[in-house]
């Protein structure tokens, strides 16, 4: 039986004219199912949650249904929906923390970190109803992960700046005193012992923030993927799925086989190839998790490619997934596309790029006006 997959999107809502942060997520829910549409720590993001599918094909449905059910929402109050990881012209002062008793102890507890969570991400569950086994799947995809980060890599701007990272969203969630790669467990028992720990530190507050790139989840019986970036463009989300539950899938048959695992046990490595799959993208070198030396990012890609090909092949999405790999690579990461659109014009068509991709749209819709929008200080291509 096809394992079966399910994705959360994050949202910025920004105001068309300007490109700036709009704190107006409970205006724009408004009057759309809370099942599927919800908020976040920020009134400048949204989340949309899908259904659970069996196929990609369903899945892309899924996901660029809600998308346009949203875009409408947040057109009708004269707003636009961006799925990045940033946006060029975000600022902590354009918006305001969520009403709640939750968000407002995350506010006072981490200050700067939670006033600066202006950032979006995807993230993608698959199936694994043995929680046991998911903890230990969950060791041996880690040094894959990074790949499929390189793969979402779209938040190249932060206040106004080109960071000359790929990913810089990931290099502000990795603040968060959980975020970054798990450890590796024997079991579920083992696992939720440590979670309890970090909860019981007061560093913490609730299970909910365990913020790892990769987690069971403490609700759903599935396998949860947390590293990547919003993804403009609803193919790169069906990618990344198809990718992570075929890392699953290959994971489980390797176990079941009592292949050694993937990792030894020591993560120092999986956090310097998240650190260099968001400095490059697609566009340099990431770490070939065979060699752990630099490798083009093509070719990590097509590695992993190779690996999970018999689960792809297995799930029928061979052909879709290598066909949106090769894609990817062609035309490069978001990252590349927004920096491009901003050496040729300003911020602000960074903004209307990402607005039209995440549309599902070519390319961006004309203006009424342009206020210019320069880069403050312009940086170089990640090598």
């Amino acid at each position: 039986m096809t394992v079966r997959i399910g994705v959360e999107e994050e949202f910025h809502i920004v105001e068309v004219e300007t490109g700036r942060l709009a704190p107006r997520a409970d205006a724009v829910l408004k009057g759309l199912p809370e099942y599927a549409f919800t908020t976040e720590l920020q009134q400048a993001a949204v989340e949309t949650n899908s259904g659970v599918h069996e196929t990609l094909a369903d899945l892309y449905d899924d996901v660029t249904g809600a998308r346009r059910r949203l875009d409408a929402a947040a057109n009708a109050h004269g707003l636009a929906v961006v799925a990045a990881g940033t946006v060029p012209l975000a600022r902590a002062e354009d918006t305001r923390p969520t009403p709640g008793r939750r968000y407002r102890r995350m506010v006072d507890d981490y200050r700067m970190v939670a006033d600066e969570q202006l950032i979006c991400g995807t993230h993608v569950h698959v199936d694994v109803p043995d929680r046991d086994l998911a903890v230990r799947v969950m060791c041996e995809v880690s040094p894959w992960l990074h790949a499929l980060l390189a793969l979402s890599a779209s938040s190249p701007f932060w206040a106004n700046t080109d960071t000359g990272y790929a990913s810089w969203r990931t290099m502000v969630w990795q603040r968060w005193p959980t975020a970054g790669p798990p450890g590796c467990f024997a079991d579920a028992a083992e696992y939720d012992a440590v979670v309890q720990g970090l909860v019981r530190s007061g560093v913490i507050s609730d299970v909910g923030m365990i913020y790892y790139d990769i987690r069971p989840s403490a609700h759903q019986q599935t396998l949860e993927l947390r590293i990547c970036d919003a993804c403009p463009r609803a193919e790169t989300v069906v990618l990344i799925a198809g990718l992570f539950r075929a890392l699953v899938t290959d994971a489980r048959a390797r176990l079941a086989a009592a292949e050694p695992p993937a990792c030894p046990g020591r993560h120092e490595w999986l956090r310097a190839a998240a650190w260099r799959a968001a400095r490059s993208g697609l566009e340099g070198a990431l770490i070939d998790p065979g060699t752990r030396r630099e490798a083009p990012a093509a070719q990590v890609v097509r590695g992993l490619l190779g690996r999970v090909r018999p689960a792809l092949e297995a799930a029928g999405d061979w052909p879709t997934v290598l066909g949106l790999a090769e894609r990817a690579l062609a035309d490069g990461s978001a990252a590349y596309r927004i920096r491009r659109t901003a050496h040729h014009d300003d911020l602000l068509a960074c903004t209307d790029l990402a607005i039209a991709e995440t549309r599902g749209e070519e390319r961006p819709r004309p203006r009424r006006t342009a206020p210019a929008r320069r880069v403050a200080s312009p940086g170089q291509a990640a090598a």
